[in-house]
């Protein structure tokens, strides 16, 4: 799901960029934006391969966590932009799924360990 997320946001962002700012913002955004496509092949290849990661998972589950924490910020900075259940959507994923893959990996973990 967040590979998804990320290569189509990445990609939409990259090519719409922010053009009703400046030059150095609308630079700023469409560098974030490539970041943001390069986590997306990144978090597939953890989905392909999931059995063999670990610590990756963790950290991909962070970075989707930190991005919800992001959006919080704004929206209580600046509000909720329209339409308002789309982002509230966005919101609880990038909140409700790492919890998910950490507590997953932690029964993975403990599984994995000899007794």
């Amino acid at each position: 799901m967040f590979a998804a997320i990320c290569m189509f946001g990445g990609s939409l962002q990259m090519y719409l960029g922010e053009p009703d700012t400046t030059p150095r913002l609308d630079n700023i955004h469409r560098f974030m934006a490539g970041v943001y496509l390069a986590c997306g092949f990144i978090a597939l290849w953890a989905a392909l391969t999931i059995r063999k990661q670990n610590t990756l998972i963790f950290l991909l589950s962070l970075g989707a966590f930190l991005g919800g924490c992001g959006r919080l910020i704004s929206m209580n900075i600046v509000g909720i932009p329209e339409p308002s259940g789309l982002w509230i959507g966005y919101f609880a994923s990038e909140i409700i799924v790492p919890a998910i893959a950490i507590t997953a990996q932690l029964a993975t973990n403990r599984k994995l360990r000899p007794s």
